[in-house]
């Protein structure tokens, strides 16, 4: 009988326990050090007694114990079995992305194996005093804030002027395009205006039972309504370029910082040219304790990605019903673009890219694919039923 360690697997230090973690459907296993020993001397499918001579410093009854605890708790896999079948299976389809991608997916696939307590702990001890509250039923919460503001920052009050979207809503879902090519035509103060209003101004608040929240018109997990709108500004009629926080309670512009160049553009958005065209870009970054205030599983960083999704889809709709060219991209340095935005890039972090600017009237567009194209192209991905 031949065995190897789980390819699925990462091991890490978590509130002084070195923890073994495989996945998927595995709890994270608290174990000692040495345990990285053992698994390294199955990195390959191997026989007990051949591994034995790599674990020098052992003796056998220590190593047979050892290997019977991780045998047990599936971190080393019988050669043949439907455990390692399907360990190969998944480490060689997330290939590149493993091991962070796969991880993050099968860690946070299924909450009932999650160890809520322990995760959650953690996190209230490292807590300021400021940002927790206890409740009638005694557990320590983050507190829920419904805004962020810049108070002693220099401030934009934008117009609220009323703008009608005409356009029948079909039309807008079938011209919404992602726009790489720009005129240098600035944007209207009022339509820019409008378009942050309509993706993250405030629509009406509501009674969750413990306190109000607010709703967006963009779906939101909890209707914690975690990411804000960082703005950066080239090409706005009336906004002088620079870094703004948009404050949605207020409808304003909270000054962050002074001038904004096409160059700089470019290099937030991952050095894409195109880029430095659009009239303005718009940061979505979440605010982490906004989340954490209701949801403790790992699984809720999830739906802060699923929410700028959201609202990324609803920023390109609104742009393109107001007459501009969207895009959004996550081709981006996070640490370049959370140092743009001020933000620590701990309890405030950025998810997502969007900009909008004057679409060019000539707009260069790939061609219809032809049944040539369609000769080249692999139409299905063949599943087999279920027996």
């Amino acid at each position: 009988m031949r065995l190897r360690r789980r390819r699925c697997l990462v091991c890490y230090w978590h509130a002084g326990a070195f923890v073994v973690h495989g996945y998927p459907r595995l709890s994270p296993l608290e174990l000692h050090p040495v345990a990285v020993e053992m698994l390294a001397a199955f990195d390959d499918w191997i026989e007990l007694d051949r591994a034995m001579e790599d674990l020098v410093g052992f003796d056998r009854a220590s190593i047979e114990e050892a290997v019977a605890v991780l045998r047990e708790n599936s971190l080393l896999l019988q050669e043949g079995s439907d455990e390692a079948n399907e360990d190969e299976k998944i480490f060689d389809q997330w290939g590149p992305w493993a091991p962070e991608a796969s991880l993050f997916h099968y860690a946070t696939q299924d909450e009932h194996y999650v160890r809520v307590d322990l995760a959650f702990d953690s996190l209230e001890s490292t807590a300021n005093d400021a940002n927790e509250v206890v409740p009638d039923d005694g557990i320590k919460r983050r507190v829920h804030t419904l805004f962020t503001t810049y108070p002693e920052a220099d401030r934009l009050l934008l117009p609220r002027g009323s703008t009608r979207l005409s356009e029948p809503f079909d039309q807008v879902l079938h011209r919404r395009r992602t726009h790489r090519d720009f005129t240098d035509q600035p944007v209207s103060l009022e339509t820019f205006s409008a378009l942050l209003a309509m993706v993250f101004g405030p629509v009406d608040f509501i009674d969750s039972g413990r306190s109000a929240l607010l709703r967006r018109t963009s779906a939101s997990g909890g209707s914690r309504q975690e990411i804000d709108a960082c703005v950066g500004v080239l090409n706005v009629e009336g906004v002088p370029p620079g870094t703004y926080h948009y404050n949605c309670l207020e409808h304003s512009l909270e000054l962050l910082g002074e001038g904004l160049t096409r160059d700089q553009v470019v290099e937030l958005c991952g050095r894409q040219e195109w880029a430095g065209a659009t009239a303005f870009i718009v940061v979505l970054c979440a605010t982490i304790d906004r989340m954490l205030s209701k949801y403790r599983t790992p699984r809720a960083y999830r739906i802060c990605l699923l929410n700028a999704g959201h609202l990324g889809q609803t920023f390109a709709l609104a742009a393109t019903a107001l007459g501009l060219g969207p895009f959004q991209t996550a081709a981006f340095h996070d640490s370049t673009v959370a140092e743009f935005c001020g933000l620590d890039n701990i309890g405030r972090t950025p998810l997502y890219i969007l900009a909008a600017g004057h679409p060019n009237n000539d707009p260069i567009t790939p061609p219809l694919a032809g049944l040539d194209t369609f000769r080249r192209t692999s139409l299905y991905t063949q599943q087999r039923g279920s027996a």
